[in-house]
Parts: C-alpha cells; sequence; structure tokens
C-alpha cells in the first residue's frame, strides 16, 4: 500500500475514471461518507465486429481467459451475433484474473452451475494476470490450448508465461478503449477545483486510462494541476503512470494501491 494520505483543506473530491456503468455504486457510498464524487470515465468501450468465421468458438480451447468483465462481456455479445443463444461448452473452462470479474461473468448467465470457473480469491493479495498464474499453476496440470480475450491492447504477460510454459495460446481482441472525449462543462469543473487549490483523488485502473486522463489534463492547461493531486490505483505497476514525486508544482503525489474491487477502491478513498 501507499503511503497515508495528509489531510487536504477544503472539499474532498474523488474523480472516479472507470468506464461508463463502472462507477455508480461507489460515487454513491463515497458521497455518503462527504466526498463530492465525479464520475469521468477516461476510456470507451467500443465492440469489434468480426466475421463469423474468424471467431474463435470456446470448443476449440481448454480453457479461456478473460482478462476483464468488459472483455467477457463483448466476447460472449461475439458468439451471440455469430451463433445465436449457445451453451458454454462444459468441458471447457473459464478464468478470470479477480472474483469481480468472474462474478461478471457468472452474471452473464452463460455459464452453467458446472462450469469451472478459475480465479485468484478475495484473500489474494493481487487480483491480476500474476495471481491468475499461481491460480493456473495450483491446477493438477496446464491447459494445452488457451483462448485469451482482450482488448486491442494491453500487458501480454501471462499469455507469454502460458506460451513459455508449453501452452498453445490465441490471442482475441473482442473491444478497443479510446479516450473519451470529456465535454467542457467537465473541464471546466476541473478548472474550478484546480482554481481553488483542490487536489482531487484520481481513481486510476489502467495504463491506457492513465495516459488518456494526462492527455485531456495537458490540451486543458491543466498538468501542473494534475501533479498536485493523489491517487488511488488498482495496481502497482500504475504508479509509473501517473506524477510521481516532485512532478508537480505543489509537492509530491501521493499514491494508493489498491485492489481492483468497489471495497477495497472505497476503503483507499476514506483511510486518508
Amino acid at each position: 500500500m501507499g503511503p497515508a494520505f495528509a489531510a487536504a483543506p477544503g472539499p474532498r473530491i474523488a474523480v472516479l475514471t472507470r468506464p461508463a456503468g463502472r462507477n455508480e455504486t461507489l460515487a454513491d457510498r463515497l458521497r455518503v461518507a462527504g466526498w463530492q464524487a465525479s464520475i469521468l470515465p477516461a476510456l470507451e468501450i467500443h465492440p469489434l465486429s468480426i466475421a463469423s468465421e474468424d471467431l474463435p468458438r470456446p470448443a476449440d480451447y481448454d480453457l479461456v481467459v478473460f482478462v476483464s468483465g468488459n472483455a467477457a462481456r463483448q466476447y460472449l455479445d461475439q458468439i451471440a451475433l455469430a451463433d445465436g443463444a449457445v451453451a458454454w461448452p462444459a468441458n471447457v473452462a473459464a478464468a478470470t484474473v479477480g472474483p469481480a470479474s468472474a462474478l461478471a461473468l457468472r452474471q452473464t448467465g452463460h455459464f452453467g452451475a458446472n462450469t469451472t470457473l478459475l480465479h485468484p480469491d478475495e484473500s489474494a493479495p493481487s487480483h491480476d494476470s500474476e495471481a491468475l498464474w499461481r491460480v493456473l499453476q495450483a491446477q493438477p496440470s496446464l491447459p494445452a490450448r488457451v483462448l485469451l480475450v482482450r482488448g486491442t491492447q494491453g500487458r501480454d504477460w501471462l499469455g507469454d508465461t502460458l506460451q513459455a510454459h508449453g501452452v498453445s495460446v490465441t490471442r482475441h481482441a473482442a473491444y478497443q478503449r479510446r479516450p473519451a472525449a470529456w465535454t467542457p462543462a467537465q473541464l471546466d469543473a476541473l478548472r474550478h477545483w484546480a482554481d481553488a487549490g483542490v487536489a482531487a483523488t484520481w481513481l486510476v485502473t489502467s495504463g491506457e486510462g492513465a495516459d488518456a486522463i494526462r492527455g485531456q489534463l495537458d490540451s486543458a492547461g491543466l498538468a501542473d494541476w494534475w501533479g498536485r493531486c493523489r491517487f488511488v490505483l488498482t495496481h502497482p505497476s500504475l504508479a509509473r503512470r501517473v506524477p510521481q514525486a516532485g512532478d508537480g508544482a505543489g509537492g509530491p503525489a501521493m499514491v494508493k494501491i489498491c485492489l481492483p474491487n468497489d471495497e477495497s477502491i472505497f476503503q483507499a478513498f476514506v483511510a486518508a
């Protein structure tokens, strides 16, 4: 975990940047806890169309790994569009990087009660590719054929690691993430906080998201303020994508690192 945040004067501002539809419950909890929560998605999720003959089917693999809930939803939509309402093959396991994405997978309704769903549990020290790799290593044997469902960009660590251990890996991009276009009103709200000397606390959950935020703030003339803000990050690797100590004109950035679920994120915000 990162250092505890120093108490900040003025209102407590939480800027929640996960894709649309992922922030509302957390925003409500933070508001009850006395925060002013702003929902400002950094990225937009765009489905990718694919010809039916080019779409990899789960039945051709021993394990299908979904890097996120978005990956699962977009891929299952592609399957439904190509093949209609088909059952998930009973002999094909699925895997996700954490319990939150596993729950999202179960809630799609595509998986029977007997489908094997592998994921790091709540007690795991992290919910990421490394944690899922430890789960896979603990199985009696590694799967021979793996379909890795992801966006057009992302970490290749898990696929590379599986291949290094003799697994045949197919990577399938089910969606594309693009920087969201913030409205003039949204940027004006950020300028208001910057002019008032209020250091907002930003939730950052991906490297692409961090880069998109930085790009918009640079264009809006808010780069110095970004360097004075605080950050809640859902993976240690994201620390290099936000301002480092001494980057901002007003002193070092403060960072807290937590698991990528609402409860852990909420606690990271309120434990200042």
